[in-house]
């Protein structure tokens, strides 16, 4: 029999012995993702459902801290009739706008400034001491200020939202800068590359996987600065749904609107999720998902 005549039939099995191991990791992961979520949604159903019964039973003040039904039912309410400041997509369509643009132009302020300090170091040594000052400032009580300068339209949520999501962006887009592998700044300065196709080809790519981490972070910011605008003064948006709940004494109000919150938030945060990756599909998978 020729040597590779036989050798075929080890190949063959060792082939499929390979596909064999790859289905069996796949249906591992899968039936591993089955379980995480459904034990989240049996977690979920278990905390609603024991809320439910000491509400119903008295042990924790209905009044106070409402009950799901009563939740559901405020957002049933809601959805059909509208809110008192208007219909609840215009509300909810309102506050995701805020935190939307605020979250863009916070992205792009600290994604800039964080690689320009980062490639420069002057001007880091320079404005550092002043930027550690402004992130050391409570920002949630600039959203009076910014009311007082904007009014209780769009803008003043808009710069909440932006200096709350700026600063995490910047610090991970300069580490990002600085992190960078000095060999590949090197041959690319060999190769003839300029400063400009240094930041743009190498710095930038090297960074981004750093600029997706405070991403997922910062839009909850961006949210959180828009909603707090909003409490302390605005004509429409969940904010507004909150403040009037509140003073209204409506339990099952406050927890509607932050459920919707939290809905909103969810949604992006999987959205971001998706994109980073479709745009990473080239890293190497967490190796705890193949357990």
């Amino acid at each position: 029999m020729p040597p590779e005549t036989a050798t075929a039939p080890a190949a063959t099995t060792r082939t499929g012995a390979a596909g064999t191991r790859t289905q069996a990791r796949a249906r591992a992961a899968r039936n591993r993702r089955i379980l995480v979520h459904g034990t989240r949604v049996l977690l979920l159903v278990g905390l609603l459902g024991l809320w439910e019964g000491l509400a119903h039973a008295a042990v924790i003040d209905p009044f106070n801290f409402s009950m799901p039904s009563k939740i559901w039912d405020q957002i049933s309410q809601w959805a059909v009739n509208g809110t008192p400041q208007g219909p609840l997509v215009e509300q909810i369509w309102y506050t995701l706008y805020e935190a939307l643009l605020g979250w863009v132009i916070g992205v792009l302020g600290g994604v800039l400034l964080g690689i320009v300090l980062g490639r420069i170091r002057f001007l880091a040594d320079v404005l550092g001491p002043y930027i550690k000052v402004l992130n050391a400032l409570p920002r949630i009580v600039l959203a009076p200020i910014f009311l007082i300068w904007f009014g209780l339209g769009p803008a003043s949520k808009v710069a909440s939202a932006v200096v709350l999501v700026f600063f995490p962006v910047f610090f991970n887009a300069f580490q990002g800068a600085r992190e960078v592998d000095r060999n590949l700044v090197a041959n690319s300065r060999i190769l003839g590359a300029s400063n400009r196709q240094v930041t743009l080809q190498v710095v930038i790519p090297s960074a981004t996987s750093w600029i997706f981490t405070s991403l997922h972070v910062s839009f909850g910011f961006a949210l959180i600065g828009a909603i707090v605008g909003e409490y302390i003064g605005a004509t429409k948006g969940l904010g507004l749904l909150v403040s009037a709940s509140q003073g209204t004494f409506n339990a099952a109000g406050v927890y509607a609107a932050m459920a919707i919150l939290a809905v909103v938030a969810l949604l992006a945060e999987g959205l971001l999720a998706f994109l980073e990756k479709r745009l990473f599909r080239w890293k190497p998978a967490d190796p705890g998902e193949a357990r």
